[in-house]
């Protein structure tokens, strides 16, 4: 029952489709959707099936003081293929959630760490 001295008024907009959903145009499917995050870190864990967790420090400057202070964070981050190992610095980009703590995907390694073995092994024989 309609309210006495209320009245709607639904206007559409020409062009409009009936369905009242706006249609996607290939140009718009083309286009980017906007800038991609990324961060830089380094991998501080493997141990997970497809799930690395990485370190990411910045720098930011003390409001009052101007002192540059190191601050770091930890980000979980999908792995599909298991490449990055501990120690890697790694190049992530922000997704849709995958988990309750994973919205980070592996985009490259950017630097492998050499192991131990690996260095005696490329190392001069005797």
């Amino acid at each position: 029952m309609k309210k006495p001295g209320i009245s709607r008024v639904v206007t559409k907009k020409a062009g409009a489709p009936k369905g009242g959903a706006a249609k996607k145009s290939e140009n718009s499917m083309t286009e980017g959707r906007g800038r991609r995050v990324e961060v830089t870190g380094e991998v501080v864990s493997n141990k997970m099936q497809k799930t690395i967790s990485v370190q990411v420090t910045r720098l930011m400057r003390h409001k009052k003081y101007g002192k540059f202070i190191s601050s770091s964070s930890v980000f979980k981050a999908h792995d599909e293929k298991n490449v990055a190992k501990v120690g890697d610095t790694v190049l992530l980009y922000h997704s849709r959630p995958l988990s309750k703590t994973k919205r980070w995907v592996l985009a490259e390694v950017l630097k492998t760490k050499i192991s131990a073995p690996e260095l005696t092994d490329a190392g001069v024989q005797s």
